[in-house]
Protein backbone atom coordinates (compact mmCIF):
# COMPACT_ATOMS: atom_id res chain seq x y z
CA UNK A 1 0.00 0.00 0.00
CA UNK A 2 1.40 3.38 -0.95
CA UNK A 3 1.33 5.72 2.06
CA UNK A 4 2.89 8.72 0.21
CA UNK A 5 0.03 11.22 -0.45
CA UNK A 6 2.05 13.12 -3.07
CA UNK A 7 2.70 9.90 -4.98
CA UNK A 8 -1.00 9.26 -4.79
CA UNK A 9 -1.81 12.58 -6.37
CA UNK A 10 0.60 11.92 -9.21
CA UNK A 11 -1.07 8.57 -9.88
CA UNK A 12 -4.41 10.42 -10.24
CA UNK A 13 -4.88 10.99 -13.98
CA UNK A 14 -6.81 14.27 -13.72
CA UNK A 15 -4.32 15.82 -11.32
CA UNK A 16 -1.39 14.70 -13.48
CA UNK A 17 -2.93 16.32 -16.59
CA UNK A 18 -3.59 19.57 -14.68
CA UNK A 19 -0.04 19.65 -13.37
CA UNK A 20 1.44 19.06 -16.82
CA UNK A 21 -0.72 21.89 -18.23
CA UNK A 22 0.40 24.27 -15.48
CA UNK A 23 4.06 23.46 -16.08
CA UNK A 24 3.61 24.01 -19.83
CA UNK A 25 2.05 27.45 -19.30
CA UNK A 26 4.84 28.38 -16.88
CA UNK A 27 7.44 27.29 -19.42
CA UNK A 28 5.87 29.40 -22.16
CA UNK A 29 5.76 32.42 -19.83
CA UNK A 30 9.44 32.03 -18.92
CA UNK A 31 10.32 31.67 -22.62
CA UNK A 32 8.45 34.89 -23.48
CA UNK A 33 10.19 36.75 -20.67
CA UNK A 34 13.56 35.47 -21.87
CA UNK A 35 12.88 36.71 -25.40
CA UNK A 36 11.77 40.14 -24.11
CA UNK A 37 14.91 40.47 -22.01
CA UNK A 38 17.06 39.50 -24.97
CA UNK A 39 15.37 42.09 -27.16
CA UNK A 40 15.88 44.80 -24.56
CA UNK A 41 19.48 43.85 -23.91
CA UNK A 42 21.66 46.91 -24.30
CA UNK A 43 18.74 49.36 -24.12
CA UNK A 44 18.90 51.79 -21.22
CA UNK A 45 16.13 51.68 -18.66
CA UNK A 46 16.11 55.47 -18.31
CA UNK A 47 15.81 58.24 -20.90
CA UNK A 48 18.84 58.69 -23.10
CA UNK A 49 21.52 60.96 -21.65
CA UNK A 50 23.93 60.80 -24.59
CA UNK A 51 22.17 63.24 -26.90
CA UNK A 52 22.80 66.19 -29.13
CA UNK A 53 20.33 68.97 -29.91
CA UNK A 54 20.32 70.98 -33.13
CA UNK A 55 18.22 73.94 -34.22
CA UNK A 56 17.05 75.04 -37.63
CA UNK A 57 15.33 78.16 -38.92
CA UNK A 58 13.49 78.06 -42.22
CA UNK A 59 11.34 80.27 -44.36
CA UNK A 60 9.12 80.11 -47.39
CA UNK A 61 8.15 83.00 -49.64
CA UNK A 62 4.89 82.50 -51.51
CA UNK A 63 2.62 84.73 -53.58
CA UNK A 64 -0.76 85.55 -52.00
CA UNK A 65 -4.00 84.18 -53.36
CA UNK A 66 -6.49 86.45 -51.54
CA UNK A 67 -6.81 90.09 -50.56
CA UNK A 68 -8.83 91.27 -47.57
CA UNK A 69 -10.37 94.73 -47.55
CA UNK A 70 -12.35 96.16 -44.65
CA UNK A 71 -14.42 99.35 -44.49
CA UNK A 72 -17.07 101.07 -42.40
CA UNK A 73 -20.51 102.48 -43.22
CA UNK A 74 -21.74 104.97 -40.62
CA UNK A 75 -24.51 107.56 -40.20
CA UNK A 76 -25.64 109.86 -37.40
CA UNK A 77 -29.23 110.94 -36.67
CA UNK A 78 -31.25 112.25 -33.77
CA UNK A 79 -33.07 108.92 -33.44
CA UNK A 80 -31.41 105.53 -33.36
CA UNK A 81 -33.89 104.11 -35.86
CA UNK A 82 -33.12 106.85 -38.39
CA UNK A 83 -29.36 106.29 -38.05
CA UNK A 84 -29.88 102.54 -38.45
CA UNK A 85 -32.06 102.98 -41.50
CA UNK A 86 -29.49 105.22 -43.24
CA UNK A 87 -26.61 102.89 -42.38
CA UNK A 88 -28.53 99.81 -43.53
CA UNK A 89 -29.50 101.45 -46.82
CA UNK A 90 -25.90 102.36 -47.68
CA UNK A 91 -24.52 99.04 -46.44
CA UNK A 92 -26.98 97.13 -48.63
CA UNK A 93 -25.96 99.20 -51.66
CA UNK A 94 -22.30 98.42 -50.97
CA UNK A 95 -23.01 94.71 -50.53
CA UNK A 96 -24.91 94.63 -53.81
CA UNK A 97 -21.95 96.29 -55.51
CA UNK A 98 -19.51 93.79 -54.00
CA UNK A 99 -21.68 90.85 -55.07
CA UNK A 100 -21.90 92.34 -58.55
CA UNK A 101 -18.13 92.19 -58.77
CA UNK A 102 -18.25 88.41 -58.29
CA UNK A 103 -17.44 88.23 -54.58
CA UNK A 104 -19.19 85.23 -53.02
CA UNK A 105 -21.39 85.71 -49.96
CA UNK A 106 -19.08 83.45 -47.92
CA UNK A 107 -16.29 85.97 -48.49
CA UNK A 108 -18.20 88.88 -46.96
CA UNK A 109 -18.63 89.20 -43.20
CA UNK A 110 -19.55 91.86 -40.66
CA UNK A 111 -16.72 92.61 -38.25
CA UNK A 112 -18.70 94.87 -35.92
CA UNK A 113 -21.96 96.78 -35.53
CA UNK A 114 -22.16 99.65 -33.06
CA UNK A 115 -24.62 102.29 -31.82
CA UNK A 116 -22.86 105.19 -30.12
CA UNK A 117 -24.56 108.18 -28.44
CA UNK A 118 -23.39 111.62 -29.58
CA UNK A 119 -23.10 114.29 -26.88
CA UNK A 120 -23.13 118.07 -26.69
CA UNK A 121 -21.26 119.69 -23.82
CA UNK A 122 -22.27 123.02 -22.21
CA UNK A 123 -20.05 126.03 -22.79
CA UNK A 124 -17.27 126.56 -20.23
CA UNK A 125 -18.12 128.71 -17.22
CA UNK A 126 -17.34 132.41 -17.46
CA UNK A 127 -14.34 133.52 -15.44
CA UNK A 128 -15.32 134.62 -11.95
CA UNK A 129 -18.95 133.56 -12.31
CA UNK A 130 -20.95 130.79 -10.76
CA UNK A 131 -20.51 127.49 -12.58
CA UNK A 132 -23.52 125.17 -12.57
CA UNK A 133 -23.15 121.45 -12.95
CA UNK A 134 -22.41 120.78 -16.60
CA UNK A 135 -24.18 117.62 -17.76
CA UNK A 136 -23.56 116.46 -21.33
CA UNK A 137 -26.68 116.11 -23.44
CA UNK A 138 -27.37 113.35 -25.96
CA UNK A 139 -28.05 115.00 -29.30
CA UNK A 140 -28.08 111.93 -31.54
CA UNK A 141 -26.72 108.49 -32.28
CA UNK A 142 -24.08 107.17 -34.64
CA UNK A 143 -24.65 103.73 -36.12
CA UNK A 144 -21.63 102.08 -37.73
CA UNK A 145 -21.15 98.72 -39.45
CA UNK A 146 -17.68 97.42 -40.31
CA UNK A 147 -17.44 94.86 -43.10
CA UNK A 148 -14.60 92.72 -44.41
CA UNK A 149 -14.44 91.47 -47.99
CA UNK A 150 -12.15 88.67 -49.17
CA UNK A 151 -11.23 89.11 -52.85
CA UNK A 152 -9.94 86.07 -54.73
CA UNK A 153 -9.45 87.73 -58.10
CA UNK A 154 -6.43 89.84 -57.20
CA UNK A 155 -6.53 91.70 -60.51
CA UNK A 156 -9.86 93.27 -59.45
CA UNK A 157 -8.72 94.72 -56.12
CA UNK A 158 -7.96 98.19 -57.49
CA UNK A 159 -11.34 98.48 -59.17
CA UNK A 160 -13.07 97.33 -55.99
CA UNK A 161 -11.35 100.05 -53.98
CA UNK A 162 -12.35 102.68 -56.53
CA UNK A 163 -15.95 101.48 -56.39
CA UNK A 164 -16.00 101.66 -52.60
CA UNK A 165 -14.81 105.25 -52.85
CA UNK A 166 -17.68 106.16 -55.17
CA UNK A 167 -20.12 104.62 -52.71
CA UNK A 168 -18.68 106.89 -50.00
CA UNK A 169 -17.79 104.29 -47.42
CA UNK A 170 -15.47 105.32 -44.60
CA UNK A 171 -12.24 104.02 -43.10
CA UNK A 172 -11.08 101.66 -45.82
CA UNK A 173 -8.30 99.39 -44.56
CA UNK A 174 -6.21 97.13 -46.75
CA UNK A 175 -5.79 95.36 -49.00
CA UNK A 176 -4.09 92.72 -46.88
CA UNK A 177 -2.62 90.17 -49.28
CA UNK A 178 -2.29 86.65 -47.87
CA UNK A 179 -2.70 82.95 -48.46
CA UNK A 180 -6.26 81.82 -47.85
CA UNK A 181 -4.78 78.78 -46.10
CA UNK A 182 -1.69 80.09 -44.25
CA UNK A 183 -0.78 76.57 -43.07
CA UNK A 184 0.65 75.89 -46.54
CA UNK A 185 3.20 78.65 -45.97
CA UNK A 186 4.05 77.46 -42.48
CA UNK A 187 4.34 73.83 -43.65
CA UNK A 188 6.85 74.86 -46.29
CA UNK A 189 8.81 76.95 -43.78
CA UNK A 190 8.85 74.05 -41.29
CA UNK A 191 10.12 71.63 -43.94
CA UNK A 192 12.96 74.05 -44.71
CA UNK A 193 13.79 74.37 -41.00
CA UNK A 194 13.83 70.57 -40.50
CA UNK A 195 16.08 70.06 -43.52
CA UNK A 196 18.55 72.62 -42.15
CA UNK A 197 18.48 71.06 -38.68
CA UNK A 198 19.13 67.58 -40.11
CA UNK A 199 22.04 68.88 -42.16
CA UNK A 200 23.50 70.51 -39.06
CA UNK A 201 23.08 67.29 -37.08
CA UNK A 202 24.87 65.24 -39.75
CA UNK A 203 27.76 67.71 -39.86
CA UNK A 204 28.03 67.82 -36.08
CA UNK A 205 28.04 64.02 -35.83
CA UNK A 206 30.90 63.86 -38.34
CA UNK A 207 32.89 66.46 -36.46
CA UNK A 208 32.33 64.73 -33.11
CA UNK A 209 33.00 61.25 -34.49
CA UNK A 210 29.67 59.85 -33.33
CA UNK A 211 26.66 58.27 -34.96
CA UNK A 212 23.15 59.66 -34.80
CA UNK A 213 20.47 57.48 -33.28
CA UNK A 214 16.75 57.96 -33.07
CA UNK A 215 15.06 61.33 -32.47
CA UNK A 216 14.07 61.61 -28.81
CA UNK A 217 12.63 65.13 -28.78
CA UNK A 218 11.23 67.68 -31.23
CA UNK A 219 9.74 71.14 -30.86
CA UNK A 220 8.80 73.91 -33.25
CA UNK A 221 7.53 77.46 -33.41
CA UNK A 222 6.04 79.34 -36.35
CA UNK A 223 6.58 83.07 -36.69
CA UNK A 224 3.88 85.57 -37.54
CA UNK A 225 4.39 87.93 -40.43
CA UNK A 226 2.92 91.31 -41.24
CA UNK A 227 0.60 91.46 -44.22
CA UNK A 228 2.14 93.78 -46.78
CA UNK A 229 -0.24 96.67 -47.38
CA UNK A 230 -0.16 98.59 -50.64
CA UNK A 231 -2.34 101.21 -52.20
CA UNK A 232 -4.79 103.11 -50.04
CA UNK A 233 -3.95 101.75 -46.62
CA UNK A 234 -6.35 103.11 -44.00
CA UNK A 235 -7.95 106.18 -45.53
CA UNK A 236 -11.30 107.79 -46.20
CA UNK A 237 -12.26 106.12 -49.47
CA UNK A 238 -14.27 109.18 -50.58
CA UNK A 239 -10.95 110.68 -51.70
CA UNK A 240 -10.41 107.88 -54.24
CA UNK A 241 -11.01 109.20 -57.73
CA UNK A 242 -9.62 106.32 -59.80
CA UNK A 243 -8.69 102.67 -59.44
CA UNK A 244 -5.38 102.57 -57.55
CA UNK A 245 -2.47 100.36 -58.53
CA UNK A 246 -2.07 97.72 -55.81
CA UNK A 247 0.92 95.36 -56.29
CA UNK A 248 0.38 92.05 -54.51
CA UNK A 249 3.99 91.27 -53.61
CA UNK A 250 4.81 88.10 -51.71
CA UNK A 251 4.57 86.95 -48.10
CA UNK A 252 7.35 85.29 -46.14
CA UNK A 253 6.53 82.59 -43.59
CA UNK A 254 9.07 81.56 -40.96
CA UNK A 255 9.47 78.57 -38.65
CA UNK A 256 12.06 77.32 -36.16
CA UNK A 257 12.59 73.75 -34.99
CA UNK A 258 14.68 71.99 -32.36
CA UNK A 259 15.58 68.29 -32.76
CA UNK A 260 17.31 66.10 -30.18
CA UNK A 261 19.08 62.90 -31.33
CA UNK A 262 20.57 60.00 -29.42
CA UNK A 263 24.27 59.64 -30.22
CA UNK A 264 26.39 56.50 -30.18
Amino acid sequence: MNNDPFQGLLENGGVRIALIGTLSILSLFLLAQTVAVAQDFGRPGVPATDTVTVNGSGQATLPPDVARVSFTVEHTAAAVSDAQAATTKQANAVLDYVAGRGVASKDVKTLSYSITPQYAYPSPCAAGGLCPVRTPKVIGYQVAESIQVTVRDLSSVGALLAGLGKLEVQNVSGPAFALDDPSAGYDAARADAIAKAKAQAALLATQLGVSLGKIVNFSESSGNYPYPVYGLGAVDARSAAAAPNVPTGENTYTASVSITYEIR
